[in-house]
């Protein structure tokens, strides 16, 4: 439970954000020096013999940028890309049900996570190329199921549009899509931290002494029952050890920048969206409850085969968390006689 210190120095800095958002410019840069956790990819999961025994953590270069991501399991390739404010990670607790059925690679993107360095640009068709990089060029994953969560589902689609042959079945998690159906002016006046985060350097300024509970209100805003969703307010759906993760990650500066950095290509994603190929694979789309009509609305200019829609139950934005249960089964069904492979395609 916030104190009553902690709950002003929030609320005062959130405040000061907003009275400068009218005179700020857009240019990255980079946050201020601040403690940084040690980095180890294998924090989370080093003393678990149970993961270690299916999984294993792996990097590759790609376009100057060490991509850091964790594998295991056997059969076709199921790659798995994470959204905001978090990491490969939080695919850890449904990855061993998928790895049964599907080869996992559940990939941190360009310049988040573990990886290391900074893409040259963090729109989504930017980063999508480095996926492809990572995937094609580096593990030979010429054909994959994908799927996408958040702003990593803004790459999921980019991924698909691009290389459309390479993409056999495409789940697409809670994101709308900015592009023909939903301007980034709008997307940005959809939520106060949008437009937040789409400042230059203030939320970096803003948050860096205390990323860790940042980021724990920002879990609890935007799970089931949260305010986000006109809730009356929720806890987080996580353990104190997993918002510990992804804490970890967010506190090296390049990184929670690269966070921000995702939001201020909106943009540019746009763009890109509006003049991106329609997918025409088959797509499932899955969203918080009770934001189906609105989600699909976005997707549907660009995505022409939506096999499966529906609304998570009893979830908020988190959703592999929030109800793994059912996001589990979900995907496995989904993704069943999916006929990706190809080179490199089991068993990595």
């Amino acid at each position: 439970m916030l104190t009553a210190p902690t709950t002003r120095k929030t609320v005062a800095a959130l405040a000061a954000a907003f009275m400068l958002v009218a005179g700020c410019t857009t240019a990255d840069r980079q946050a201020p020096n601040t403690a940084i956790a040690p980095t180890a990819h294998d924090s989370a999961t080093r003393d678990d013999a149970e993961f270690n025994r299916q999984f294993r953590h792996e990097t590759a270069q790609v376009d100057g940028v060490t991509m850091h991501y964790v594998t295991g399991g056997t059969g076709e390739p199921l790659v798995l890309l994470h959204g905001w404010p978090q990491s490969w990670y939080e695919w850890r607790g449904i990855m061993p049900a998928l790895a049964a059925r599907y080869t996992v690679y559940a990939l941190d993107l360009p310049g988040l996570g573990d990886s290391v360095g900074a893409p040259s640009s963090y729109d989504k068709a930017t980063l999508a190329r480095y996926v492809h990089g990572l995937l094609a060029d580096r593990l030979g994953l010429r054909r994959i199921n994908l799927a996408g969560h958040d702003l990593g589902a803004g790459v999921g689609f980019q991924y698909a549009a691009q290389f459309p042959d390479e993409v056999v079945k495409y789940a697409h998690l809670d994101y709308p899509l900015p592009g023909p159906a939903l301007s980034a002016d709008q997307y940005r006046q959809a939520s106060w931290h949008m437009s937040f985060h789409h400042q230059a350097g203030f939320p970096e300024a803003l948050v860096d002494d205390d990323v860790r509970e940042y980021l724990s209100l920002f879990f609890a805003y935007v799970a089931y029952g949260g305010t986000a969703f006109g809730g009356p307010g929720a806890k987080a759906p996580f353990t104190d050890a997993q918002v510990e993760e992804f804490a970890r990650t967010y506190q090296r500066p390049r990184v929670l920048t690269g966070g921000f950095a995702l939001y201020r290509t909106l943009a540019q994603d746009e763009r890109d969206n509006v003049t991106a190929a329609a997918i025409t694979m088959p797509v499932m789309l899955l969203t918080a409850e009770g934001t189906l009509a609105f989600t699909r609305s976005t997707v549907e200019p660009r995505m022409t085969r939506i096999t499966r829609a529906v609304e998570v139950p009893k979830s908020g934005h988190w959703l592999p968390e929030e109800n793994p249960t059912f996001v589990t089964a979900e995907l496995l069904r989904f993704f069943a006689g999916g006929g990706a492979g190809g080179a490199g395609g089991a068993g990595r």
